[in-house]
């Protein structure tokens, strides 16, 4: 073990575009492909690893902007470095693209960290349990019902899910026929949909009634995030057997502490690649703890599974098809399903991640 910190020598970031394996949609947008932006940062002897799903800009941001403010900085002080990082963004404009670049730098610190002190990320944080479940996670709106239906089933029946996720509010009027095939299709499984914010207040409270009907335990941004009373009337209203959840959306810490104060979530999501990273993850952890709220993972579940072992009110990881994909395809060490859970390979230190640049290339932009 080192006795003092390594200093930063090189920070270097490069973005890559993997298309869809089909054409995807949810309740507001279209997309047909993912942008990934990986970080590296190396001191010493080791290098860590960071990446957030993002525009191609953040990696631009990284490189000219935010990698001269940590080299030569000590690589195990974390804190200096986020608050520093977050300060220098300050008239670019702290959220959106900023956000992302320090969640992907922070990350490989955290990641470097650990590998500098040979440890598990999950083990050098604080265990809190071995393995997290898994929600799988995609019925998008541009689907047909035997695609819904294919994806579906599998994860209940190949992973083991004991929850399933789809996507509503692209098209209000087949909504309904959509979650009955859903429900037809993962048995038992809990069924959840997502809104990202497609309805309006009267509107969603309607749905939530009728999805209530087909055993929807879990209602994702009936109405914008940024609507806290919108909310908060959904979580007053709907069926009690009926989470409101909604937090993917926050760039910064006090984000979580509004809509937590405002009462307007069951259950509130953080995403490590927005929220600007393991340390912005770890303080919305706190903030639900605090609560006395749930906490659930969105997205990146490779990125997420260490840091998600630490939490002491995570409830789930969210198994993000476009995510699962892209991060077996291209890292070493992304973790694979079964019976509905994941868990951390505790012999690789880090996160356990390494990139497959060669594999990679062809998607570089």
């Amino acid at each position: 073990m080192p006795e003092s910190s390594p200093v930063i020598e090189r920070v270097a970031a490069a973005a890559f575009r993997i298309p869809t394996d089909a054409p995807e949609a949810d309740g507001t947008i279209e997309w047909n492909s993912t942008t990934l932006v990986i970080a590296e940062i190396t001191a010493g002897a080791a290098m860590g690893l960071g990446y957030t799903y993002s525009a191609a800009a953040t990696a631009r941001l990284i490189n000219d902007v935010l990698a001269e403010l940590l080299v030569g900085e000590e690589a195990f002080a974390i804190p200096r470095i986020w608050h520093k990082m977050f300060g220098a963004v300050r008239n670019l404009g702290a959220r959106g693209i900023c956000a992302t670049a320090i969640s992907a730098l922070d990350v490989a610190l955290w990641d470097l960290k650990a590998r500098c002190l040979d440890q598990a990320l999950a083990r050098f944080i604080g265990l809190a349990r071995p393995a997290v479940p898994i929600y799988g996670s995609g019925g998008f709106t541009s689907y047909s019902h035997e695609q819904l239906t294919a994806q579906l089933s599998a994860w209940a029946e190949r992973d083991g899910c004991r929850f399933v996720k789809m996507k509503v509010g692209s098209q209000p009027e087949n909504d309904v026929a959509r979650v009955k095939t859903a429900r037809a299709a993962i048995g038992a499984a809990e069924l959840f949909v997502d809104a990202n914010g497609a309805y309006a207040r009267k509107q969603a409270l309607a749905f939530a009634e009728r999805f209530a009907e087909f055993g929807v335990t879990w209602f994702e941004e009936p109405v914008s995030s940024d609507d806290l009373d919108g909310l908060r009337l959904l979580r007053d209203r709907a069926p009690a057997s009926m989470d409101i959840a909604a937090g993917e959306y926050g760039y910064e810490p006090w984000y979580f502490q509004r809509m937590l104060a405002a009462g307007a979530v069951d259950v509130i999501q953080a995403d490590a690649t927005r929220c600007c990273g393991l340390t912005g993850f770890l303080r919305a952890a706190a903030t639900a703890d605090a609560h006395m709220i749930p906490l659930s993972a969105h997205c990146a579940p490779a990125l997420h599974l260490h840091v998600c072992c630490a939490a002491p009110r995570l409830r789930h990881i969210e198994w993000f098809h476009d995510h699962v994909r892209i991060e077996q395809m291209l890292f070493d060490g992304a973790p694979t399903a079964k019976d509905g859970m994941i868990r951390p390979d505790l012999s690789r230190p880090g996160h356990g991640l390494e990139f497959k640049r060669a594999d990679a290339t062809r998607f570089a932009i």
